[in-house]
């Protein structure tokens, strides 16, 4: 097996004052008949900001939302990665599949940020009826609100 993978990003984050969206590279276009059938999807995106070798190698950090605790960066979703690829669940707002425009409540990405990939989020491969998390996610809400979770303006 190669050390080297190759990913080519599908398109990109997009945000103005009013709107999120995945701005859907030409080519990737047809890939999306039938997304506006599914509530929701999974967004992979490219963490370009930290796409560094320092970043990379930080395998532990300070948990923003959890002061004074420490985790390794598989056990939270830090922008640190040895792989900077980034996972949010997205409400679909609408599709248009000649724009290559896919309007979403919220991302947690900066407008720029390479999308490399969208997958329907289906409930009996994407949820878990029994979950157990640390006490840092005490307060935190059950389910993710209508509105979505968009932690970074620009």
């Amino acid at each position: 097996m190669s050390d080297l993978m190759t990913l080519r990003p599908i398109g990109q984050v997009e945000r103005d004052a009013d709107a999120v969206w995945l701005s859907i590279d030409e080519p990737y276009r047809p890939a999306l008949a039938e997304l506006d059938r599914f509530s929701h999807m999974l967004v992979l995106w490219w963490v370009h900001g930290h796409d560094t070798e320092e970043s990379r190698a930080i395998t532990q950090t300070e948990l923003p939302y959890a002061p004074g605790e420490t985790a390794g960066v598989f056990a939270c979703r830090a922008e640190y990665r040895p792989n900077p690829i980034a996972l949010t669940t997205c409400k679909v707002l609408d599709v248009d599949m000649d724009a290559g425009r896919v309007g979403v409540a919220a991302i947690d990405a900066y407008a720029g940020s390479p999308v490399i990939d969208i997958k329907p989020y289906i409930g009996v491969v994407d949820r878990v009826r029994d979950i157990r998390v640390p006490d840092w996610y005490d307060g935190w809400p059950e389910w993710m609100p209508d509105e979505g979770i968009g932690l970074y303006e620009d």
